[in-house]
């Protein structure tokens, strides 16, 4: 559940978006009876009409011309889209009873702004624990220039807004908050990893940040031994800072026809650190990631002009049971009291499980739907049979298990891309340049809840593996994109009034979004370096904090009476340190392994030595239960130090992850121990 979920059972509080005039579900109620002329889906024109009030037109207004739009489909390719509009505005409601919604009133002015610092882990910097905002510190200072802007114009919004309301506590003013943070970071000497921003210009900043760029994308193509070329992601430096660069050769890009053949195929180069996954990182450096990608994607927006704004909450009753229509956090509790540890819905699981037994070569597969009294009778039947396992599955058709599938997502109370984020995904469409949605993306999944970003990732996967039969299926990207977006990318309750060129717009924009993301979904569940070395800097700096509270008791202890009983201890704990130092010479690190029958090894550090070659040391070892792993069931991970805890890439360099992260410990094991 969000942050915002209500305490009343049956009632949940998402998150904000913009007021709505109208209910999404106005077309169902007057899709029938109603004359050629104000029909819901106009075929050959390839409109639909998703708010049939608007639909009509004054006498003598000519119709919009989409021929003069560049982000718009040509009507042909958009004719799957529309069709799956028609088939699912003739069956929503016919399985499930009306979600009453009630739109919660306005936010104040700052609030939304408030709402992104608590999230961005900056409430601190405002309100009642104002003067306590140490925690915050930390996180200002590993910001990058276009991230602390970002950050900065959030707080005078809600400075201004406190100042107005005449709040009785102290509300500091920005520029001290930013001068403390600055100032803090002028004391480290000695820190090489802290530039000093404060004391250069823009065109200064922004020179070091193309010298930055420039010198990470040198030694990208080194290690590849490949040109560099416009698909190219780096991970190394901010997203946003590298859309700031004033001459980015990237800013610019030809208008092309969006054929599949033609979408860029981004890639990766290679990282001797290592690629970081999801599910890489611990729980509490991912908390942190999602902090710091909410602020990147702020200020990639900002840099980009383009509005990122949280969502209006919205009150909604849904089922607290079941199987469709239920939230999915409460189907993920409900299943996982069956199958602990379960991370994507066991109906969801097997729905697609169901599909790819019928063959996946079958033509129009998720395009022709299900027979609509029989796809109501099965949603029926599998709500009182499914958990008791007495359904029976030989019943159900492949096509009426794909508009079960379907059904499945678009009924969900809370859409699987988040009310909070549904808009931001839409409004990808709106940026410069592919490289930049691309990027866009990847910090949008990396806000989602778990559970949501597990079961994107499902079926995104589910999705390529369709469309990698389309030779015999008929369901090319494109084909897959147009029928999916609609059950994607509607939410009941945020419908709005829009005009049927802004509604023809956003259908060929999510369309291509959707496109966009089945075709990069690998890169989509990367996190990028850059923000993993913020993780390790935030970190770094709590532990000089800790450590000079530990110095503080130390000295308090030595005044103490009894200080020569503390320093006896003091210097047990110190002997033993240096004797662990001593028994691991320099170049060596010492590998733990204690799952396994070789329980610890010194290896040597080379330049050539990777993870992988690690692993494969321990696995060679003919004894005890390593003869019953594989060697892609087990990882080596980074602990400690200046990280969580962190799985390791195979092709991860051991010589550069130890210079990076010198107090590490180094322990093999399988992920799920």
């Amino acid at each position: 559940m969000s942050r915002w979920s209500g305490s009343q059972p049956g009632v949940v509080l998402t998150a904000y978006h913009p007021s709505s005039g109208s209910d999404a579900e106005g077309p169902a109620a007057s899709h029938a009876g109603e004359g050629a002329e104000t029909s819901p889906v106009s075929r050959r024109s390839g409109q639909y009409i998703m708010n049939h009030e608007n639909s009509k037109k004054p006498p003598g207004k000519p119709p919009y011309n989409r021929s003069g739009s560049q982000d718009s489909l040509d009507e042909l390719s958009m004719d799957d889209y529309w069709k799956e509009l028609e088939n699912i505005h003739e069956t929503r409601g016919s399985n499930f009873e009306e979600h009453e919604v009630a739109v919660v009133k306005e936010p104040d002015e700052g609030e939304l702004e408030e709402e992104w610092l608590k999230e961005a882990g900056l409430s601190n910097l405002f309100g009642d624990s104002a003067g306590d905002s140490q925690e915050s510190m930390v996180v200002l200072a590993t910001l990058t220039r276009t991230q602390a802007a970002a950050v900065q114009k959030r707080v005078e919004t809600v400075t201004q807004t406190m100042r107005k309301k005449n709040k009785q506590y102290q509300v500091p003013d920005v520029r001290d908050i930013f001068k403390q943070q600055n100032d803090s970071t002028e004391k480290e000497t000695g820190s090489e990893n802290q530039p000093d921003r404060t004391r250069k210009s823009d065109d200064a900043t922004q020179e070091e940040a193309k010298e930055a760029y420039s010198h990470c994308i040198g030694d990208n193509s080194l290690r590849e031994n490949v040109p560099v070329s416009e698909t190219d992601i780096n991970l190394e430096i901010s997203f946003s800072e590298q859309a700031s660069l004033k001459d980015n050769s990237l800013s610019k890009e030809s208008k092309q026809r969006d054929d599949d053949t033609l979408l860029p195929n981004f890639r990766l180069p290679k990282d001797k650190t290592g690629t970081t996954k999801i599910g890489d990182l611990a729980i509490q450096d991912m908390r942190k990631i999602h902090s710091l990608a909410l602020i990147e994607l702020t200020a990639l927006f900002d840099i980009l002009g383009t509005e990122l704004k949280p969502q209006k909450a919205i009150k909604m009753k849904v089922k607290e049971s079941g199987l469709f229509g239920v939230p999915l956090p409460v189907l993920l509790e409900q299943d996982q009291k069956r199958v602990p540890g379960i991370k994507i819905p066991l109906i969801f699981q097997k729905l697609i499980l169901h599909i790819e037994e019928g063959k996946l070569d079958t033509e129009g597969l998720l395009r022709i739907p299900g027979v609509a009294t029989r796809v109501k009778s099965l949603c029926q039947e599998l709500e009182a049979k499914f958990y008791e396992g007495t359904f029976n599955w030989e019943t159900v058709k492949q096509h009426d298990a794909a508009s079960l599938l379907k059904l499945f997502i678009r009924e969900l109370p809370q859409p699987l891309l988040t009310v909070e984020y549904l808009k931001a995904f839409q409004d990808v469409q709106r940026l410069s340049t592919k490289k930049h949605q691309l990027q866009a993306l990847n910090l949008l999944v990396l806000l989602l809840p778990e559970g949501n970003r597990n079961t994107l990732k499902a079926l995104l996967e589910f999705l390529q593996r369709i469309i990698d039969h389309q030779d015999s299926n008929k369901m090319t990207l494109k084909n897959v994109a147009m029928v999916m977006t609609p059950n994607l990318f509607m939410c009941r309750g945020m419908g709005s009034k829009t005009t049927e060129k802004s509604e023809f717009v956003m259908a060929a924009g999510t369309a291509n979004v959707m496109r966009f993301m089945i075709k990069n979904q690998k890169l989509l569940w990367t996190v990028p370096t850059f923000l993993v070395n913020q993780v390790r800097k935030q970190n770094t700096e709590s532990q000089k904090k800790e450590k000079k509270d530990k110095a503080m008791k130390k000295l308090l202890k030595k005044m103490a009476p009894d200080r020569e009983k503390h320093e006896k201890q003091d210097k047990n704990v110190n002997d033993v340190k240096s004797t662990n130092d001593a028994d691991v010479p320099q170049g060596v690190i010492r590998v733990q392994a204690p799952h396994l029958s070789k329980v610890s090894m010194a290896i040597q550090l080379t330049e050539e030595l990777k993870a992988g070659d690690v692993v494969a040391r321990f696995l060679s070892q003919k004894s005890g239960t390593v003869q019953q792993l594989k060697k892609e069931e087990v990882f080596l991970y980074e602990i400690g130090g200046n990280i969580g805890e962190r799985c390791l890439d195979i092709d991860a360099y051991m010589k550069d992850l130890y210079q990076l992260n010198p107090n590490a410990e180094w322990v093999i094991k399988s992920k799920n121990c």
